[in-house]
C-alpha cells in the first residue's frame, strides 16, 4: 500500500512539472505588454523600461526583453496596467463632430458615435476637422497608430472636394506643381476633376498637416464647401453609410501593418 501511495505522489509531481513547463508559452515581453495596455508604442515602452519607469510585482525592471508571466502585476506611475485586445475600427464621420476623445465645451465628439462599439479604450488616428466628413480610423494599437501618423510612411489619403466656384486651369496646374504655404511647400500626389466638373475635384495627398486640403484651395481664393475623405491608406467607404462604423477585417489590418 505504501508503494502505491508513493507511486501516486510521483505521478502528481510529474504532472505539476509538465504544467509548469507549458507556462512560458503564455509569457509576454514587457514592452509588448505595455503597448497592449494602450500606454504607448513598443519602442516608447523600451524607453520607459530603460528609464526605470516600470515596476513588475513591486520591483523596478530595466532589463530589455524581460517577460511578464500571467500572474505578474505591472505598474506605470503607480497605475496597474491591464493589456487589451487590439481593436481596429473604421468610422464614416459626419459633419459637426469634433475629432477628440474629450471636449471641455461638451460639444459632440467622434467618440459619441462609437461608444457602443467595444469595451476597449480606442482613440482616433489623426483627425478630421469639424466640417470634414469621411473615413476616420480608431485603434488602441499604439504602435500602428504612431506608424500611420508618421510622415515617412506616406499614408495615402484621397478627398472629394466641392468648391464654391470653378477652378481655373492656372490654379489647377499650380496645385499639381506644389504650393508654398506659410508652413512650407504643399505637394499633392494627384489632382483630377470629377466627371469634368471644375468645381468638384478629387485630390490625393499624403502629407498630414493641419487643414492642409482646405488651406491649399483657400490660398488661391476658393472656399471649400464640402470636404470628404473617401480613402485612407488601403481603406475605403464601400458599404459604410455616413455616421456608421465597422471593424476592420483581418486582411485590412495586415495591409495597414505592412504598408511601406
Amino acid at each position: 500500500m505504501k508503494q502505491k501511495r508513493n507511486s501516486s505522489k510521483r505521478v502528481k509531481r510529474v504532472s505539476k512539472k509538465e504544467t509548469t513547463q507549458t507556462t512560458p508559452s503564455t509569457d509576454v515581453r514587457l514592452n509588448k505588454y505595455i503597448a497592449n495596455s494602450g500606454v504607448c508604442s513598443r519602442r516608447e515602452a523600451d524607453k520607459l523600461i530603460e528609464e526605470g519607469e516600470i515596476k513588475v510585482n513591486g520591483n523596478v525592471i530595466t532589463e530589455m526583453g524581460f517577460k511578464v508571466k500571467p500572474n505578474d502585476t505591472v505598474y506605470y506611475k503607480g497605475k496597474k496596467l491591464i493589456p487589451e485586445n487590439n481593436v481596429y475600427l473604421l468610422l464614416n464621420k459626419p459633419k459637426d463632430f469634433i475629432t477628440t476623445t474629450d471636449d471641455p465645451e461638451n460639444r459632440r465628439t467622434v467618440m459619441d458615435l462609437i461608444k457602443t462599439a467595444c469595451k476597449e479604450r480606442i482613440y482616433p488616428v489623426g483627425r478630421l476637422d469639424r466640417n470634414t466628413t469621411g473615413l476616420l480610423l480608431f485603434t488602441n494599437d499604439g504602435e500602428l497608430a504612431k506608424k500611420l501618423a508618421h510622415p515617412s510612411h506616406k499614408v495615402r489619403k484621397i478627398y472629394k472636394v466641392d468648391l464654391d466656384k470653378n477652378i481655373t486651369k492656372e490654379h489647377f496646374i499650380q496645385i499639381q506643381e506644389g504650393l508654398t504655404l506659410d508652413d512650407g511647400v504643399a505637394m499633392v500626389d494627384n489632382l483630377a476633376m470629377i466627371d469634368g466638373n471644375r468645381s468638384q475635384l478629387g485630390i490625393e495627398i499624403h502629407i498630414g498637416r493641419n487643414r492642409i486640403v482646405r488651406r491649399i484651395f483657400e490660398h488661391l481664393g476658393y472656399e471649400v464647401v464640402k470636404l470628404d475623405r473617401v480613402m485612407y491608406g488601403p481603406l475605403d467607404k464601400l458599404n459604410l453609410p455616413r455616421g456608421k462604423w465597422r471593424m476592420l477585417t483581418e486582411k485590412e489590418v495586415i495591409k495597414l501593418k505592412h504598408m511601406n
